[in-house]
C-alpha cells in the first residue's frame, strides 16, 4: 500500500452546521498529534476526554472530546483519534487544519476503509456494506447491509469456494496420476456438485437483480396522456405542490422527479410528460425521456382519465407499456373517479380507482406491498454490480467446466475451477488488483 506509514485525518462528518462534528486521524503519529493540539499527556483507550485544542499558533479553536484508540483495536488496526468538536464548517476545518500542521496528511476518500482491508480488519464485502449502508434507501436495506458488515456474504462466499476447491482436488491429484482416468461414478458425483453449486448461485443472482431497488431506492414513473392527472397524482404523494397543475394539455414537457418515502421505503418518483403525437421537437423531447423513464423504472403508474371515453392515445399507452415495462411491476390506475365514468374499455383491467386530488391511500398501501414483498426473500444479497459481475463469471466458468470433465481433458477442468475460485474470491479478497481496489475506495465518502 502506497504511503502506508503516513498519518492521515479527514473530517468524517457531513458538511453543514449540525451539533457535533469528527476529525479522524489514523497512523503512527495520530496520539502525538492529539497530545500536541490538546496540551494533555495520557489519554486512556476508548475513554472520552473532555480537552481544549489548540492551533499551531497557541490559539484556542474549541473545546472538544477526544477519543483515542489503541492499534490494533480500532478500525484501521491503526493509532485512531477522534476529535468530536462542535459542528459547523470552519471549527471543524480549523482542527483539520491544525493536525495537518502537526504532521498528518488529508485522507484520500475512502482511504480509512482502504487501510482497514489492507490491515485485515474487513474484507472488500464489508467494505461494499459500510459504503452503502451511508446511502440506504429502506430500511430494509440497512439490516441487510448491517448483516454483511458482520461478514454474512463473506461466510457465503467462502462455503462456495470450499466447494469448487473440493471439487477441483479430485481433477488436480488425478492429473498428476496421468495414468488413471476418473471413475464413471466419481464423474457423475462432481457434476451433481456442479449444478447444486449453479442452482445456489444463480438463485443469489435472480434475487439480487430483482432487489436492485431495494438498494439504490425505487424509482416509480408515473405514464399517462395529457391531462390525466399525473402532476395531480404527483403532488399528491409528495403532499405539497410541486408540479404545475391544468387543464391545458401538454402542461409538463420534461419529467420531473421527487423522492418521498414509503413505508420504510425512499422511493423516486417520475412524472413523465403526456404520452401522444408529438407536434413539436420539445415535445418529442419529452417523450423519449418519458419512454426512457420507464424503462429505467422498477415500478410503473399507468393512468387513465375515468371521465373521457377511451381513445388512440390510451391505446398508446397501453403499447408502450408493453413494449418498455417488460418484467416491470405495472399498476394500473383510473384517476377522476368523481367524474361521470365515460371509459368503459372492457380489454383493460384496473387494479385501483381514484381521485389523485383527493385520496391516494390506496395507491400508497399499493406501492408498499410491492416494494415490501421485494424484500420477502431469505436470499444471499449482492449489493454491487462488481459482486454480480463476479458470480456471473463464476457460473460462466462452471459452465464452461462440464464438456472437458466428461471428455476427461482434465487440465481444462481445473483451469475453469481455478477461474471461478477467482471469480468468487474477488468478492472478498481479490488476489492482487491495486486498480479495482483504487476505483473502489476511491467512490467512498471523504473521511470513510
Amino acid at each position: 500500500m502506497n504511503n502506508e506509514n503516513e498519518t492521515i485525518s479527514a473530517i468524517a462528518t457531513a458538511n453543514g452546521i449540525g451539533s457535533i462534528a469528527i476529525i479522524r486521524i489514523s497512523g503512527d503519529k495520530a496520539l502525538d498529534i492529539a497530545k500536541t493540539l490538546s496540551k494533555k499527556d495520557n489519554f486512556s483507550p476508548r475513554y472520552a476526554t473532555l480537552s481544549n485544542i489548540y492551533n499551531e499558533n497557541d490559539e484556542l479553536i474549541d473545546e472538544v472530546i477526544i477519543i483515542y484508540f489503541e492499534a490494533p483495536h480500532s478500525f484501521t488496526a491503526e493509532h485512531v483519534v477522534e476529535i468530536q468538536c462542535h459542528g459547523g464548517f470552519i471549527v471543524a476545518q480549523s482542527i483539520l487544519k491544525a493536525t495537518l500542521a502537526c504532521g498528518s496528511r488529508l485522507a484520500t476518500a475512502g482511504e480509512f476503509s482502504k487501510r482497514a482491508f489492507f490491515n485485515g480488519r474487513i474484507d472488500l464485502s464489508e467494505a461494499e456494506a459500510i459504503a452503502q449502508l451511508i446511502e440506504a434507501k429502506s430500511e430494509d436495506a440497512a439490516k441487510i447491509l448491517a448483516s454483511q458488515m458482520k461478514g454474512s456474504l463473506k461466510e457465503y462466499i467462502e462455503q462456495i469456494r470450499d466447494e469448487i476447491i473440493h471439487i477441483l482436488a479430485y481433477s488436480e491429484v488425478t492429473i498428476d496420476y496421468a495414468e488413471e482416468d476418473l471413475p464413471q461414478d466419481l464423474i457423475t458425483q462432481i457434476e451433481e456438485k456442479l449444478e447444486l453449486l449453479k442452482k445456489s448461485l444463480n438463485s443469489t443472482l435472480l434475487a439480487s437483480k430483482a432487489r436492485e431497488g431495494l438498494m439504490q431506492g425505487f424509482r416509480v414513473a408515473i405514464v399517462g396522456k395529457p391531462n390525466v392527472g399525473k402532476s395531480s397524482l404527483l403532488n399528491s404523494l409528495l403532499n405539497y405542490n410541486r408540479a404545475i397543475v391544468s387543464d391545458i394539455a401538454g402542461t409538463t414537457r420534461d419529467t420531473i422527479e421527487e423522492q418521498v418515502k414509503i413505508g420504510t421505503h425512499l422511493i423516486r418518483i417520475v412524472d413523465t410528460a403526456g404520452i401522444r403525437e408529438a407536434n413539436d421537437e420539445i415535445e418529442k423531447i419529452g417523450i423519449e425521456r418519458s419512454i426512457e423513464a420507464i424503462e429505467a423504472s422498477d415500478i410503473v403508474i399507468a393512468l387513465f382519465d375515468s371521465s373521457r371515453k377511451e381513445d388512440f392515445e390510451d391505446e398508446q399507452i397501453i403499447s408502450l407499456i408493453s413494449t418498455h415495462a417488460i418484467d416491470k411491476k405495472v399498476i394500473y390506475v383510473k384517476n377522476k373517479i368523481d367524474l361521470e365514468e365515460k371509459f368503459k374499455d372492457s380489454n383493460l383491467d384496473f387494479d385501483l380507482q381514484i381521485n389523485s386530488k383527493d385520496n391516494v391511500d390506496s395507491l400508497i398501501e399499493a406501492l408498499k406491498d410491492i416494494m415490501d414483498v421485494t424484500n420477502s426473500s431469505d436470499e444471499i444479497m449482492l449489493i454491487s454490480q462488481r459482486q454480480i459481475s463476479a458470480v456471473q463469471n463464476t457460473l460462466n466458468n462452471i459452465d464452461e467446466a462440464f464438456m472437458p470433465l466428461e471428455s476427461q481433458e482434465l487440465e481444462i477442468f481445473s483451469f475453469h475451477l481455478n477461474e471461478a475460485v477467482k471469480e468468487m474470491a474477488s468478492i472478498t479478497r481479490p488476489f492482487e488488483n491495486d486498480e479495482m481496489l483504487d476505483k473502489m475506495f476511491g467512490s467512498f465518502c471523504l473521511g470513510k
